[in-house]
This record gives structure tokens, C-alpha cells and sequence, in this order.
């Protein structure tokens, strides 16, 4: 298990590795293979597959094997599964964690995935980490599904997924 780790972690930093600096490439290109939760999903790029991220939302936990979830976190997976699973899929890459995490806007058939999902209330407009000019814009799709009500607004007082995981020591 740990030399496929060793060996997963050199892959994914050759990807990510230019000419002579250590920047990740402006653009990600592959098919989705496997939906994960409602903002990470894996992405095949020719031989290799990425963990990515998508960038500015935050989705409500799913169930795993000894955590709970949340309300909506099933549905949000759903949704991004539809958008995304078997897509062909390019992604803004805004920054690789220290995990080779990608964090990116993804986009499919020249939709903006990340957008959408929070529009449709799969997912919080992740205020922490938005810079503009996707703040404003983010902001205003959650407003706008909080408004009329969509996805996980359809509950009264619903819990951020930062709070829940605060809560349930996930992190």
C-alpha cells in the first residue's frame, strides 16, 4: 500500500510538474470516472487519474463507512454524478493541495459545473476560499437557490457542511 502511494503522489507530481518549476497547468483535460461526493469526483487524463475538487462550493457530506451524513449529501452526488460521470470534462485548475488534490472550475459542453450546482442548492458558495470575479457570481446562485427554495434550501435551517465537520471531527 505505501510504495502505490509513493508511486500514485510521483504520477500525479509529474502531471502537475512544468519545464523547471512546479506550477499546475492552467487546464486539465479527461472523462470523469467515479463521482465521489457532491464537489470531488475522479478524473481520468489518458493513463492517469486525478482527485479533483470542484472550486468555490461546498456540497454536504455523504455517508461513509463510519460517519454520518447529511441531508442532501446523497442528492448533491446524484446531481454531480449526472452532470459530470462519463464527460468529457475540462478543468481551470486554481491550485493543487498538499494532498495532489486538484482544485478547479470544471466545465462540460461549456457549462459551468461548479456554478450550477450551487444554483440548483446541491452545494454552499464556499465564501472562505471565492476570490472574485466567482465571488459575486457564486454568491448570487446561492442566493438565488436559497430564494426560491432548490435542493438542500428546501430545508429550514440547513447545516454548512464546515460546521458539520467541525461538529463530527472529520478534519
Amino acid at each position: 500500500m505505501r510504495i502505490a502511494t509513493i508511486i500514485l503522489s510521483l504520477v500525479v507530481f509529474t502531471v502537475f510538474s512544468s519545464s523547471s518549476h512546479a506550477s499546475p497547468p492552467k487546464t486539465l483535460e479527461g472523462t470523469a470516472v467515479k463521482v465521489l461526493d457532491g464537489d470531488t469526483f475522479l478524473l481520468l487524463t489518458g493513463t492517469r487519474t486525478v482527485k479533483v475538487r470542484l472550486f468555490g462550493l461546498d456540497a454536504p457530506e455523504v455517508r461513509r463507512k463510519l460517519r454520518p451524513g447529511q441531508p442532501f449529501g446523497a442528492e448533491a452526488k446524484q446531481a454531480l454524478e449526472k452532470k459530470v460521470e462519463g464527460k468529457k470534462i475540462s478543468i481551470d485548475v486554481v491550485d493543487v493541495d498538499k494532498n495532489l488534490l486538484v482544485i478547479g472550475m470544471v466545465k462540460t459542453g461549456g457549462r459551468d459545473i461548479d456554478r450550477e450546482m450551487i444554483e440548483e442548492g446541491w452545494a454552499w458558495a464556499y465564501r472562505q476560499r471565492l476570490r472574485e470575479p466567482y465571488s459575486s457570481r457564486y454568491v448570487a446562485a446561492e442566493n438565488k437557490a436559497r430564494k426560491m427554495r432548490l435542493g438542500l434550501w428546501r430545508q429550514e435551517n440547513p447545516q454548512p457542511p464546515w460546521s458539520f465537520r467541525f461538529e463530527q471531527k472529520i478534519r
